[in-house]
């Protein structure tokens, strides 16, 4: 794809560029711990979340070896549910260090189990320098970041225009940009006490082209993204333009 080409979707989510971060403030967020590489409460939580997500779902992986063995990842998703978390990081051997929005961490209980499973906080709607510089640390030690470009959940409505805080951090540190397509959690539960198969398709890695805009990748990346998954979970990814 030619690293100049824009879609009618860069005006789209003009408003949603992630901006340059701003001078160092104090950030109370600094006087806490998250981690970024596995820890052993991280491994035990994991394999009894698998034991609990057994009891009502059947996870399928399809491409399980396209994602890296080792290096900085950044794995976008489409966002169906809250419980996509769990299906995306069971599907793959190495931890993925998710950001989320800060209201998730507000519950002391949540946050620590969060930040224990290397979730960390963003502001969204606003600079949030800390963030940002936390999700380069995670890229920068060589793990996996996991990232909802949507911004919010979908509730199977289909996907919604993304915004380019994931392209922007994958070009900063030359990242490849792995695409993993959900679909089945929308339904959890719905059918209790019985299992709800869930899908996670992972793409082929996109490796940023030098001099690509972070709007040119972002289109890229989602639709990519969308051609993973079944035409009514597209959205606005629904027609893929030529050079796509």
């Amino acid at each position: 794809m030619g690293s100049t080409h824009l879609t009618s979707y860069d005006t789209q989510r003009g408003h949603h560029k992630i901006a340059e971060p701003e001078a160092s403030i104090a950030d109370p967020r600094d006087a806490k711990r998250y981690a970024l590489e596995e820890t052993i409460f991280r491994r035990i939580l994991t394999q009894m979340v698998r034991g609990a997500f057994s009891l009502f779902a059947i996870i399928d992986v399809k491409g399980r070896d396209h994602f890296p063995a080792d290096g900085p990842v950044v794995l976008v998703a489409n966002h169906l549910n809250h419980l996509d978390v769990f299906p995306m990081q069971l599907a793959l051997p190495r931890p993925i260090f998710f950001m989320g929005k800060a209201e998730l961490f507000q519950n002391p209980l949540v946050d620590l189990v969060f930040r224990n499973l290397g979730g960390f906080p963003v502001y969204r709607g606003s600079r949030d320098r800390w963030a940002l510089e936390h999700a380069r640390k995670i890229l920068e030690n060589g793990q996996v970041l996991g990232i909802f470009p949507e911004g919010k959940r979908s509730q199977g409505r289909g996907m919604r225009p993304g915004k380019s805080g994931a392209a922007r951090l994958a070009l900063e540190t030359h990242s490849p940009i792995v695409p993993m397509a959900i679909d089945g959690t929308q339904h959890v539960f719905k059918h209790f006490p019985s299992r709800s198969r869930i899908t996670l398709h992972i793409g082929l890695p996109i490796i940023p082209e030098p001099g690509q805009s972070p709007l040119a990748l972002t289109d890229q990346v989602m639709f990519s993204l969308a051609a993973l998954l079944p035409y009514s979970l597209r959205g606005v990814y629904a027609e893929r333009p030529e050079g796509f």
